[in-house]
């Protein structure tokens, strides 16, 4: 006991320290703490001594209690340690054992680190403000430097925000993106939307069609080969697209065409970035970020062993899916104004669409999406005779197809308004039994019960 005494004098000399001291002995009972502690911890010296530092910690005075984990452990301690009053400090807890080997005191050493935390975490919110601001200014450069923004990416339903609101999401980190789609959809430019709002943007964005080149020339595609390694090669040797999409983005369309020959060496490239050219015994590393696109269900590839499951997976971590034309009918209308800007300034013209025609356009459930919509505008502007394109110059798929063309086309048969309803509503069933093939099926889309749409087939003379 004389012995903790002089110890508790020599421990004086601890009140001109700035960092805190808080001594326990062997049971946890605190024996003494300097003025540095006090004012760290929130309490007078006078409420603490004789307290054990496990009764503290229940009180949350502080926690967790680096006291009683240096005992438990019997070994030096360090952590971090909230006081009641939310400061946060660097702690450890030392032993000071006597000759023999018995534990007399631990020492505890705390040092406030609040405001470095503070900063720290000010730091961070700073560094995701700035990153943020870069991908808002790279959106407004994209704006500025074309006279014409991407027409497949021009919309305001709901869909397609939600579709850009995702992509501006993903293209501030660098996991891999899936997109899925149906053909048409403009799955392309949805990708190198992504690349151009993020940190890869001044760098390569390098696109390959998996459906379009041999299953021989796509692993010398994607990787390269070294001189000599086949007939017929070059003398010099070849790079592959990986290695020109060096430090940007690597667009592999159409992924689930890609060959079961070449998909192990596609996994290693994403699982590790790194990657074999033929003929070569030693591998690159690739700095890339990848995408792939797909109008397939890979999950029915992987199930009909056409797709390597782990593959699938290491794909699918970011999925995006961009809705079809028939899903989106909002951006029917602004997408055909957009193609009709892009065309007229092509072709030299100033037509314009009328507000029919627009009408048989918004209709139309467009099987072949954004293309199929481009490639009708084109047309239409090379073909129609006059300024203003009515629904008339459309082609008659399109006008069969929407109802309010098919009003206007069949009203002179109705010599009265009941006449015109009732032929509305014998086409609109008509529609909705080829559309959905059953009766009650049609009678769900319609808002109809099933035996009113029985007696409305008998009256009009339809079968199913």
């Amino acid at each position: 006991m004389s012995e903790i005494k002089e110890y508790v004098r020599t421990f004086n000399i601890f009140n001109t320290l700035s960092d805190g001291i808080y001594i326990s002995d062997a049971r946890g009972k605190t024996i003494w703490l300097n003025d540095a502690s006090e004012r760290i911890i929130g309490r007078k010296r006078e409420e603490l001594i004789g307290r054990n530092v496990r009764e503290l910690e229940n009180e949350k005075v502080f926690y967790p209690s680096v006291t009683r984990l240096t005992l438990e452990k019997q070994r030096t301690v360090s952590t971090v340690q909230t006081s009641k009053n939310g400061q946060k400090h660097l702690v450890t807890g030392n032993l000071l054992k006597s000759p023999n080997g018995d534990i007399e005191l631990v020492v505890v050493h705390s040092r406030d680190i609040t405001e470095a935390v503070r900063t720290s975490l000010q730091l961070e919110e700073t560094e995701a403000l700035l990153r943020k601001y870069s991908q808002e200014l790279r959106k407004m450069k994209m704006l500025v430097q074309s006279s014409e923004p991407s027409s497949d990416l021009v919309g305001k339903s709901k869909r397609f925000r939600e579709l850009l609101d995702l992509c501006e999401r993903v293209a501030s980190v660098d996991t891999t993106v899936l997109l899925t789609g149906e053909t048409g959809v403009g799955k392309s430019t949805v990708a190198q939307f992504i690349h151009q709002l993020s940190h890869r943007n001044k760098q390569p964005f390098v696109e390959i069609n998996c459906s379009t080149i041999p299953e021989t020339l796509l692993e010398s595609e994607l990787f390269g080969y070294e001189k000599g390694t086949f007939t017929g090669a070059s003398r010099t040797g070849k790079t592959g697209l990986v290695e020109t999409a060096e430090k940007g983005t690597l667009f592999l369309d159409e992924i689930g065409e890609l060959p079961l020959s070449i998909q192990p060496k596609l996994l290693k490239l994403l699982q590790d970035k790194t990657y074999l050219p033929l003929g070569s015994t030693k591998s690159k590393t690739a700095d890339i970020r990848i995408i792939a696109a797909t109008n397939q269900n890979l999950e029915k590839l992987v199930r009909e062993n056409r797709f390597r499951t782990d593959l699938f997976y290491r794909l699918n971590v970011l999925p995006i899916h961009i809705p079809p034309l028939r899903e989106r009918k909002d951006d029917i209308v602004h997408l055909a104004q957009s193609f009709l800007n892009k065309f007229n300034s092509i072709y030299g013209s100033n037509k314009t669409f009328s507000p029919q025609a627009y009408d048989v356009l918004q209709n139309y459930d467009w099987p072949g999406n954004i293309r199929e919509l481009e490639n009708l505008v084109e047309r239409v502007i090379i073909t129609s005779p006059q300024q203003e394109i009515s629904a008339n110059d459309l082609p008659d798929s399109l006008k069969k197809a929407s109802p309010l063309a098919w009003i206007k086309q069949d009203a002179h048969g109705c010599e009265t308004f009941p006449q015109l309803l009732e032929s509305i509503e014998k086409e609109w069933i008509q529609r909705a039994l080829r559309k959905h093939g059953s009766t009650r099926k049609a009678a769900k889309a319609l808002g109809m019960t099933q035996s009113a749409i029985m007696r409305r087939m008998k009256k009009y003379g339809l079968n199913r």
